[in-house]
């Protein structure tokens, strides 16, 4: 064997291996690519789910079909729509509504966020369950990948109320951050999107407490 037969196999052998390896990058960037585009639909179905879902129960705060002739479980007095908010915190809140089929009872309403350790088996780190609790139903876990839920709260002159509220009834308005992500993702690389509700108000919460 001359030396240009074996210069020969040796150059096969780099440019098969060079060859190979733009194979390998780019079947690795088109699933790369694949998982990502994958990622970002499911993401942004999360977050349009979950926001409308927050929109349309918190402008329901306080509402009742029958607001004047139902009774406030908490007091056993006639129910005043401005105080329907039973709890309130940074990632939490509690509240009053009248839930679907609209029968005129006071249901009441918990979100919040569960603690990152419910979630340690995703490769995420930093996602975390969003509960949504119907009366005293059992919490049911599903996740969505939630990474932030926080809420700030607002009086009647737009002033910051600080968490946790004790005095409820001054809860005009609220301001909600929602950030989604990957609970998993290619090479760690996670996306993220973000809703922010201002200055969310229910007619309900800002009715005259002699209603």
């Amino acid at each position: 064997m001359g030396f240009t037969t074996l210069f020969d196999i040796v150059a096969s052998m780099i440019i098969g291996g060079i060859i190979m390896m733009i194979v390998w990058r780019l079947g690795d960037a088109s699933t790369e690519k694949t998982y990502n585009n994958s990622g970002e639909l499911t993401i942004q179905q999360n977050l349009l789910v979950l926001s409308q879902m927050i929109e349309f129960d918190f402008r329901k705060i306080g509402y009742c079909n029958k607001w004047n002739a139902v009774m406030d479980p908490r007091t056993n007095k006639p129910f005043i729509s401005s105080q329907a908010i039973i709890y309130a915190d940074s990632t939490s809140i509690v509240f009053y509504t009248d839930l679907y089929p609209y029968d005129g009872n006071l249901d009441s309403v918990s979100y919040y966020l569960g603690p990152l350790s419910e979630c340690s088996s995703t490769p995420n780190p930093r996602d975390r369950i969003l509960y949504r609790v119907e009366n005293n139903n059992v919490p049911a876990p599903s996740n969505l990948g939630v990474t932030n839920f926080h809420m700030d709260y607002f009086d009647v002159n737009d002033d910051l109320i600080p968490t946790p509220v004790i005095t409820r009834g001054l809860i005009k308005s609220i301001e909600i951050n929602l950030t989604v992500e990957n609970v998993a993702a290619y090479d760690e690389k996670y996306s993220n999107a973000f809703w922010k509700q201002l200055r969310l108000a229910s007619r309900n919460v800002s009715r005259s407490k002699t209603e």
